[in-house]
């Protein structure tokens, strides 16, 4: 129905050809269905944080420094959902469909088998991570609750991710959409049972919404392997040999490694950001958490075509239709030019109101408002290099992927981000934060241009 209303056009329910269909027809199918999805998971985060902002603003800010730590689980699933989508979208655009399930369930037994090794590490390295970061005795008793929890789901994130790119992969996007909605309403109605323990119930306070979290992976999971086993016949429980493993791994590995690398970028310079404004207080930390929080809903549209154009690259990739892919790189970064700027006049507007809703103490509030009011001015530029770095990992290029996040962050981001904190403190911060993603952008659209031109 929207789609009719906006272009005049139809479509039918079918999975979308990612190779012959009008190309703004498929961006939009593919596109909405993950954003809405992506929406709700945004909510999913947005609830654990409101529900222990209720507990008080050690747990709030206790949960503001467990961010870069979970975002860097995140992106490293993240990462593995590139290199998954990459292999197999490319596969199904070449007709080897034999090859794409191969990749598929390579890529979900690395999840699992690579997840379980990763838990000791995660769990043993949290009391000095945050010590170095500055948290304090108490606010270190919350985080090693939270984390003690939450990192023994890890695998079952990283399957989350590599199943859920298999499905965008076969140009089933509105699946995935409705899973994600279904993972937020789980985990809306875990939350207060598991924080606040009501009736006979024990409450388990901040590792309660970990537990949530945790819980609601498992259902996911379930409903994951299902469909990919039954419905889409992508996953089969065969044992391809030692060697035909081995190769496929080093496949995937080749985009993830590098895809994965770049995005635990962001993590790391959001752990230089956390430090330095523990500085200045609990408060900053507990404001500049929620904004973190808040920022992956402003760009919601960003990650969900961060997610649905990959495919279309990839699958036009094997297909050698280079004219496809260009159109749909270019109305890509035009669209989320024009939406982002006007997100943000509604943000800068709502920032009082937004503020209220997460904490009621003033010195937090001023923290978001300050925020709000600055560093969502540069999320177009932003949002041109999430899509420039998925692009290039669909094109087969992460190496060019891993420089677009580093060239970002440790050329413009953070350097800018420092020094105008010893300008002018936490609101220098994140002008100098918004001065780098707008240079940022600007090269790095210019380089993705140039190289899709020349393919």
């Amino acid at each position: 129905m929207l789609y009719r209303l906006l272009t005049g056009k139809t479509y039918s329910s079918a999975k979308p050809d990612l190779v012959h269909d009008p190309v703004g027809q498929v961006l939009f199918r593919t596109s909405v269905p993950i954003t809405i999805g992506a929406v709700a998971m945004i909510l999913f985060y947005l609830a654990d944080t409101w529900f222990v902002s209720q507990l008080g603003t050690r747990e709030l800010a206790a949960l503001g420094f467990t961010f870069p730590a979970t975002i860097m689980v995140t992106y490293l699933g993240v990462g593995l959902a590139i290199g998954t989508s990459a292999l197999v979208a490319k596969s199904m655009g070449s007709n080897n469909q034999e090859k794409a399930v191969e990749y598929t369930y390579a890529a979900v037994a690395f999840g699992y088998l690579f997840g379980l090794l990763l838990i000791y590490p995660a769990l043993s390295s949290i009391t000095w991570v945050f010590t170095l970061m500055g948290a304090s005795t108490e606010t270190l008793v919350l985080i090693d609750e939270f984390l003690s929890a939450w990192y023994l789901g890890i695998p079952l994130i990283l399957v989350q991710f590599a199943g859920t790119a298999c499905m965008r992969a076969c140009g089933n996007s509105a699946l995935q959409g409705r899973l994600m909605m279904m993972a937020a309403t789980a985990n809306a109605i875990l939350d207060p049972i598991l924080i606040f323990g009501p009736g006979p119930l024990p409450a388990f306070g901040i590792k309660g919404a970990a537990m949530a979290t945790v819980l609601t992976w498992v259902m996911t999971n379930i409903f994951i392997l299902y469909h990919l086993a039954v419905k889409e016949q992508m996953l089969k429980v065969f044992w391809p040999g030692f060697s035909v493993l081995i190769r496929d791994w080093t496949q995937l590995l080749k985009i993830t490694l590098p895809a994965a690398l770049a995005n635990m970028i962001t993590p790391l310079s959001t752990g230089v950001i956390t430090a330095t404004l523990a500085a200045y207080g609990p408060s900053a930390v507990a404001g500049y958490g929620v904004v973190m929080r808040m920022e992956a809903l402003i760009l919601i549209v960003v990650l969900g075509m961060s997610m649905s154009l990959p495919p279309f690259i990839s699958q036009n990739f094997g297909a050698q239709a280079y004219d496809r892919l260009r159109d749909g790189l270019k109305l890509s970064l035009k669209f989320i030019m024009a939406l982002q700027f006007g997100l943000y006049l509604i943000v800068a507007l709502a920032a009082p109101f937004i503020a209220s809703i997460f904490s009621p103490e003033q010195a937090v509030r001023e923290v978001i408002i300050i925020v709000l009011r600055i560093l969502p001015a540069s999320y177009a530029f932003q949002g041109m290099v999430v899509l420039s770095a998925s692009s290039f990992n669909a094109l087969h290029a992460p190496r060019n992927a891993l420089l677009t996040s580093l060239l970002r962050f440790f050329v413009f981001y953070v350097p800018l981000a420092l020094f105008g904190a010893s300008l002018g403190g936490v609101s220098g911060l994140f002008i100098g934060a918004a001065i780098g993603n707008l240079l940022a952008g600007l090269v790095i659209t210019w380089w993705i241009n140039r190289y899709t031109a020349n393919l």
